[in-house]
């Protein structure tokens, strides 16, 4: 419930259009206060985390026109799905209007359909849905990261190697392509969807997994159980062979803390009492060096093959 203290000019956590300052009972002079945020034209707003996304679109929300709603990367972020620096960025908003008008606010990128498109409440915010989200950000994004936030709606937000609520399901994705054939990136979008599966916890492990496949090599499993330690506990790798015991694990910058690191090693050595052969994967091998990783994973596969 929003707060309003006795001294304050609108509600803490709102967002009002200035010119209609009469309706909460203040005047423009009030709206000038220093403590009172202007982030778009004709906005005013109060207690707002701007560097927040849900509260930044909140604070767009009075501009909204009926049928508008947030869309591509803005879209994606509310969703939290998984997207590169260059189009991760909160700013600009992405606002997808019905008919032949675009929105032309300041710090907005103003996108139009004449064909109408599916909208769900996203933390009270009209959102493009995931599906027709996904098709939007296919001309945005490589085929690898169309693919990751592919991986993202169908699993949804992992806690540990449990999945969430999807947000959407691959029929649902290729409904959506279906509907958009012919639009811009609609044969990046049928790529990526052959490849989308459900499981992957990060951006980082879809595209681990699909320089795998795209070098030859079979696809890994994703995440499969593991008994280790007598089949007392249960492991789950990011990506393995089973049939080989060769586990495949993405070390991102998580894996930097003390805790973490102290659990990864106590993790490998299980692994490998367990008969599995483990690699490691950083950063730097997944972006920089590819090739000496993909050489890493073949002698695996090739020494284990062999016993």
């Amino acid at each position: 419930m929003l707060e309003r203290r006795p001294h304050d000019p609108i509600p803490r956590g709102a967002a009002i259009r200035t010119s209609e300052h009469e309706v909460f009972g203040t005047t423009r002079a009030r709206l000038r206060a220093r403590a009172v945020q202007h982030p778009f034209t004709g906005v005013s707003s109060l207690g707002l985390d701007v560097d927040s996304i849900i509260d930044l679109c909140r604070a767009y929300e009075p501009l909204l026109r009926p049928g508008e709603a947030f869309s591509h990367s803005t879209a994606a972020l509310l969703f939290g799905a998984p997207l590169p620096a260059r189009q991760g960025s909160m700013r600009p908003l992405h606002i997808l209007s019905p008919g032949v008008t675009r929105s032309r606010t300041q710090g907005t990128v103003g996108h139009r359909s004449a064909t109408g498109f599916p909208v769900v409440l996203r933390f009270g915010l009209p959102v493009v849905a995931p599906a027709a989200t996904w098709i939007h950000l296919a001309a945005e994004l490589s085929r690898e990261d169309l693919t990751a936030v592919g991986d993202f709606l169908v699993t949804g937000v992992r806690y540990g190697r449990a999945c969430g609520v999807p947000l959407a399901t691959p029929h649902e994705l290729g409904f959506a392509l279906e509907r958009s054939a012919g639009c811009r990136g609609a044969r990046g979008a049928r790529w990526s969807l052959d490849r989308v599966r459900v499981g992957p916890a990060s951006r980082t492990e879809t595209l681990l997994r699909l320089l795998i496949i795209a070098a030859g090599l079979p696809e890994p499993a994703i995440g499969p159980a593991v008994p280790v330690a007598g089949g007392s506990l249960m492991l789950h790798p990011d990506l393995a062979y089973p049939d080989l015991r060769i586990a495949i694990e993405y070390e991102g910058d998580g894996h930097r803390d003390a805790g973490r690191w102290e659990r990864d090693i106590e993790r490998r050595e299980l692994f490998e009492d367990a008969g599995w052969r483990v690699i490691r994967v950083t950063r730097y091998a997944l972006f920089d060096q590819p090739e000496t990783l993909l050489t890493r994973i073949r002698r695996a596969r090739a020494a284990r093959s062999t016993t």
